[in-house]
């Protein structure tokens, strides 16, 4: 059942994780140059990390549990992600080393509501299911 709702929810989701990172700048460095999360590693394999277990998440859908389980950990990695942004931010102006915020900070937040549209639609596949194996 790959043509589901949800596989496309996924689908954005990889691509808003693993495309938008080298598109949108995460913010403007004390000298005026965007930085990217290509430049920063943590940044880049928390994005990477985030659009493999959707990835894995589609081609898991025969066992929707799973599949969920997995959904929700990738809601948990974008809110740690989205933590590390707010922490960057929220430095004093003496030590942190970014003069102008981006739009790429917003990335996760987007992710997340992908990934909550997803897991709310493979729930209603698992209640659908359940629902139909009552009857019997």
């Amino acid at each position: 059942m790959i043509q589901r709702i949800q596989t496309i929810y996924l689908l954005l989701s990889v691509a808003v994780s693993a495309g938008l990172i080298f598109v949108l700048h995460l913010w403007t460095n004390s000298k005026d140059l965007p930085v990217f999360a290509k430049d920063e590693y943590l940044y880049l394999g928390l994005f990477f990390g985030s659009a493999l277990l959707s990835l894995i998440s589609i081609f898991s859908f025969k066992n929707r549990k799973f599949q969920f389980v997995l959904g929700r950990l990738n809601i948990i990695l974008n809110f740690i992600l989205l933590g590390f942004f707010v922490y960057q931010l929220l430095m004093p102006p003496g030590e942190s080393h970014i003069s102008e915020k981006g739009v790429g900070i917003f990335i996760p937040i987007l992710s997340i509501v992908l990934l909550v549209l997803a897991n709310k639609a493979i729930k209603k596949d698992e209640d659908l299911v359940k629902s139909v194996d009552r009857l019997r």
